[in-house]
Protein backbone atom coordinates (compact mmCIF):
# COMPACT_ATOMS: atom_id res chain seq x y z
CA UNK A 1 0.00 0.00 0.00
CA UNK A 2 1.30 3.26 -0.96
CA UNK A 3 0.84 6.87 0.06
CA UNK A 4 1.44 9.31 -2.35
CA UNK A 5 1.90 13.28 -2.30
CA UNK A 6 -0.70 14.03 -3.59
CA UNK A 7 -2.46 17.48 -2.79
CA UNK A 8 -4.97 16.58 0.34
CA UNK A 9 -8.35 17.41 0.36
CA UNK A 10 -9.32 21.01 1.39
CA UNK A 11 -8.83 21.77 5.07
CA UNK A 12 -6.42 18.82 6.06
CA UNK A 13 -3.39 18.82 5.95
CA UNK A 14 -1.58 16.70 3.31
CA UNK A 15 -1.14 12.58 3.90
CA UNK A 16 2.73 11.68 5.37
CA UNK A 17 5.27 12.15 2.55
CA UNK A 18 6.35 8.12 2.43
CA UNK A 19 5.65 5.05 1.35
CA UNK A 20 3.91 2.37 3.99
CA UNK A 21 4.57 -0.89 3.70
CA UNK A 22 2.03 -3.49 5.37
CA UNK A 23 3.81 -5.19 8.30
CA UNK A 24 7.41 -2.89 8.32
CA UNK A 25 8.38 -0.24 9.99
CA UNK A 26 11.27 1.36 8.40
CA UNK A 27 13.83 3.26 10.56
CA UNK A 28 13.24 6.71 8.77
CA UNK A 29 16.02 9.91 8.78
CA UNK A 30 13.75 12.43 10.40
CA UNK A 31 10.49 13.11 12.43
CA UNK A 32 7.33 14.55 10.98
CA UNK A 33 7.22 17.61 13.43
CA UNK A 34 4.69 18.78 10.94
CA UNK A 35 4.29 22.18 13.33
CA UNK A 36 0.88 24.60 12.76
CA UNK A 37 -0.20 24.04 9.33
CA UNK A 38 -1.80 27.85 7.98
CA UNK A 39 -4.39 28.03 5.60
CA UNK A 40 -2.28 29.57 3.27
CA UNK A 41 -0.30 26.76 3.18
CA UNK A 42 -3.22 24.63 2.87
CA UNK A 43 -4.10 27.16 0.30
CA UNK A 44 -0.79 26.60 -1.89
CA UNK A 45 -1.20 22.91 -1.31
CA UNK A 46 -4.75 23.64 -2.88
CA UNK A 47 -4.09 25.51 -5.67
CA UNK A 48 -0.03 25.81 -6.49
CA UNK A 49 0.69 21.90 -6.02
CA UNK A 50 -0.01 21.35 -10.01
CA UNK A 51 2.06 24.12 -10.93
CA UNK A 52 5.41 23.27 -8.62
CA UNK A 53 4.46 19.78 -7.43
CA UNK A 54 5.64 16.46 -8.56
CA UNK A 55 3.74 13.53 -7.07
CA UNK A 56 5.91 10.32 -5.99
CA UNK A 57 4.48 7.69 -8.51
CA UNK A 58 7.40 5.12 -7.65
CA UNK A 59 8.61 5.42 -11.41
CA UNK A 60 11.49 6.36 -13.74
CA UNK A 61 10.62 10.51 -13.75
CA UNK A 62 10.63 12.16 -17.21
CA UNK A 63 12.17 15.59 -15.71
CA UNK A 64 12.23 16.80 -19.41
CA UNK A 65 8.45 16.27 -19.78
CA UNK A 66 8.23 18.30 -15.88
CA UNK A 67 10.10 21.04 -17.08
CA UNK A 68 9.44 21.78 -20.43
CA UNK A 69 12.72 21.98 -21.69
CA UNK A 70 16.40 19.86 -21.23
CA UNK A 71 18.60 21.49 -18.97
CA UNK A 72 21.25 20.43 -15.92
CA UNK A 73 19.32 19.69 -12.70
CA UNK A 74 19.82 20.65 -8.93
CA UNK A 75 18.68 18.59 -6.70
CA UNK A 76 18.10 20.02 -2.76
CA UNK A 77 17.33 17.60 -0.09
CA UNK A 78 15.51 18.58 2.68
CA UNK A 79 14.77 22.11 1.71
CA UNK A 80 13.33 23.15 5.26
CA UNK A 81 11.70 26.20 4.82
CA UNK A 82 12.84 26.78 1.62
CA UNK A 83 15.32 29.80 1.78
CA UNK A 84 18.25 28.56 0.40
CA UNK A 85 16.53 26.97 -3.08
CA UNK A 86 14.56 30.08 -3.25
CA UNK A 87 17.77 31.96 -3.06
CA UNK A 88 18.93 29.31 -6.38
CA UNK A 89 15.76 30.21 -7.83
CA UNK A 90 16.63 33.87 -8.26
CA UNK A 91 20.19 33.23 -9.35
CA UNK A 92 20.24 30.10 -11.17
CA UNK A 93 18.34 30.35 -14.30
CA UNK A 94 20.17 28.10 -16.50
CA UNK A 95 19.34 24.86 -14.45
CA UNK A 96 16.41 23.16 -13.27
CA UNK A 97 16.06 22.77 -9.46
CA UNK A 98 14.19 20.09 -7.44
CA UNK A 99 13.38 19.94 -3.66
CA UNK A 100 12.28 17.44 -1.66
CA UNK A 101 11.20 17.99 1.57
CA UNK A 102 8.79 16.08 4.40
CA UNK A 103 7.53 18.75 6.27
CA UNK A 104 4.18 19.87 5.35
CA UNK A 105 4.46 23.48 6.13
CA UNK A 106 7.70 24.35 4.93
CA UNK A 107 6.62 22.83 1.78
CA UNK A 108 3.43 25.23 1.63
CA UNK A 109 5.90 27.95 2.34
CA UNK A 110 7.75 27.55 -0.25
CA UNK A 111 5.18 27.02 -2.95
CA UNK A 112 3.82 30.51 -2.13
CA UNK A 113 7.13 31.95 -2.31
CA UNK A 114 7.53 30.48 -5.94
CA UNK A 115 4.52 31.55 -7.18
CA UNK A 116 5.73 34.94 -5.82
CA UNK A 117 8.94 34.87 -7.66
CA UNK A 118 7.40 33.41 -10.61
CA UNK A 119 10.14 31.19 -10.39
CA UNK A 120 8.96 28.17 -12.77
CA UNK A 121 12.22 25.91 -13.11
CA UNK A 122 11.76 25.24 -9.65
CA UNK A 123 9.66 21.84 -8.79
CA UNK A 124 9.05 20.05 -5.35
CA UNK A 125 8.52 16.90 -4.03
CA UNK A 126 6.68 16.37 -0.70
CA UNK A 127 8.39 12.81 0.00
CA UNK A 128 11.22 10.54 1.56
CA UNK A 129 14.33 11.40 -0.49
CA UNK A 130 16.00 7.50 -0.10
CA UNK A 131 12.48 6.65 -2.11
CA UNK A 132 12.58 9.07 -4.90
CA UNK A 133 16.16 8.95 -5.37
CA UNK A 134 16.04 4.99 -5.96
CA UNK A 135 12.62 4.53 -7.63
CA UNK A 136 12.58 8.55 -9.37
CA UNK A 137 15.75 9.94 -10.34
CA UNK A 138 17.44 7.69 -13.01
CA UNK A 139 21.79 7.41 -12.57
CA UNK A 140 23.93 9.96 -13.31
CA UNK A 141 21.04 12.80 -14.17
CA UNK A 142 21.78 15.18 -11.56
CA UNK A 143 24.59 17.95 -11.81
CA UNK A 144 24.59 18.79 -7.87
CA UNK A 145 23.38 17.67 -4.80
CA UNK A 146 22.64 19.56 -1.99
CA UNK A 147 22.09 18.85 1.68
CA UNK A 148 22.26 22.00 3.88
CA UNK A 149 21.40 20.96 7.55
CA UNK A 150 20.46 17.47 7.90
CA UNK A 151 19.37 16.97 11.61
CA UNK A 152 22.30 16.35 13.48
CA UNK A 153 20.48 13.67 15.59
CA UNK A 154 22.45 14.80 18.74
CA UNK A 155 22.28 11.66 21.21
CA UNK A 156 24.68 9.19 20.07
CA UNK A 157 22.15 6.42 20.17
CA UNK A 158 20.38 8.38 17.50
CA UNK A 159 23.51 8.71 15.42
CA UNK A 160 22.28 5.54 13.24
CA UNK A 161 19.40 7.52 12.11
CA UNK A 162 21.50 10.58 10.63
CA UNK A 163 20.80 10.79 6.72
CA UNK A 164 24.87 10.30 5.98
CA UNK A 165 25.48 6.98 5.69
CA UNK A 166 27.80 4.85 3.61
CA UNK A 167 25.00 3.18 1.68
CA UNK A 168 23.32 6.60 1.25
CA UNK A 169 26.36 8.24 0.24
CA UNK A 170 26.58 5.56 -2.64
CA UNK A 171 23.31 6.07 -3.43
CA UNK A 172 23.89 9.64 -4.20
CA UNK A 173 27.19 8.95 -6.17
CA UNK A 174 24.96 7.02 -8.89
CA UNK A 175 22.87 9.68 -9.04
CA UNK A 176 25.30 12.30 -9.83
CA UNK A 177 26.76 12.93 -13.60
CA UNK A 178 30.59 12.64 -14.17
CA UNK A 179 32.11 16.30 -13.10
CA UNK A 180 28.62 16.64 -10.84
CA UNK A 181 29.25 17.95 -7.42
CA UNK A 182 27.60 17.39 -3.88
CA UNK A 183 27.46 19.99 -1.42
CA UNK A 184 26.33 19.37 2.37
CA UNK A 185 26.32 21.57 5.14
CA UNK A 186 26.71 21.50 9.34
CA UNK A 187 26.58 23.50 12.36
CA UNK A 188 27.73 20.34 14.41
CA UNK A 189 31.08 19.13 14.38
CA UNK A 190 30.46 15.25 14.98
CA UNK A 191 28.44 15.30 12.25
CA UNK A 192 30.93 17.62 9.98
CA UNK A 193 33.30 14.48 11.29
CA UNK A 194 31.00 11.78 10.35
CA UNK A 195 30.58 13.21 6.91
CA UNK A 196 33.87 12.80 6.32
CA UNK A 197 34.06 9.53 7.79
CA UNK A 198 31.65 8.14 5.06
CA UNK A 199 32.24 10.30 2.09
CA UNK A 200 35.99 10.52 2.00
CA UNK A 201 35.96 6.57 1.91
CA UNK A 202 33.33 6.50 -0.60
CA UNK A 203 34.68 5.32 -3.96
CA UNK A 204 33.72 8.15 -6.55
CA UNK A 205 34.01 11.15 -4.73
CA UNK A 206 36.98 13.73 -4.23
CA UNK A 207 36.77 16.13 -1.51
CA UNK A 208 37.66 19.40 -2.67
CA UNK A 209 39.85 20.49 -0.05
CA UNK A 210 41.44 17.47 0.31
CA UNK A 211 40.54 14.27 3.30
CA UNK A 212 38.85 15.94 6.09
CA UNK A 213 38.86 19.28 4.46
CA UNK A 214 35.73 21.61 4.17
CA UNK A 215 35.69 25.27 2.63
CA UNK A 216 33.85 29.07 3.18
CA UNK A 217 30.88 28.90 2.54
CA UNK A 218 29.91 29.10 -1.21
CA UNK A 219 28.31 31.88 -2.61
CA UNK A 220 25.52 30.21 -3.93
CA UNK A 221 24.51 29.08 -0.26
CA UNK A 222 23.05 31.83 1.31
CA UNK A 223 23.67 32.25 5.19
CA UNK A 224 20.61 31.34 7.36
CA UNK A 225 19.38 33.31 10.14
CA UNK A 226 20.25 30.91 12.36
CA UNK A 227 23.39 30.23 11.02
CA UNK A 228 24.62 33.91 11.88
CA UNK A 229 23.07 33.51 15.28
CA UNK A 230 25.01 30.30 16.02
CA UNK A 231 28.04 32.12 14.48
CA UNK A 232 27.92 35.15 17.06
CA UNK A 233 27.65 32.31 19.95
CA UNK A 234 30.76 31.38 18.61
CA UNK A 235 29.35 28.19 16.74
CA UNK A 236 31.10 27.06 13.75
CA UNK A 237 30.05 26.01 10.15
CA UNK A 238 31.12 23.36 7.77
CA UNK A 239 30.66 23.70 4.03
CA UNK A 240 31.66 19.77 2.68
CA UNK A 241 32.32 20.13 -0.74
CA UNK A 242 33.13 16.93 -3.06
CA UNK A 243 33.27 16.17 -6.70
CA UNK A 244 32.21 13.35 -9.25
CA UNK A 245 35.24 11.83 -10.08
Amino acid sequence: MSDHSTPAPKGKAPPKPFTIEEGHRKVRSFVLRQGRFTEAQQRAFDQLWPRFGLDYTGAPRDFDAAFGRQAKRVLEIGFGNGEALRFAAHNDHERDLIGIEVHAPGVGRLLNALAEDGSDHVRLYHHDAVEVLHNEIADGSLDEIRIYFPDPWHKKRHNKRRLVQPEFARLLVSKLAVDGRLHLATDWQDYAEQMWDVLDATPGLSNRAGPRGSVERPPWRPQTHFETRGQKLGHGVWDLLYDRN
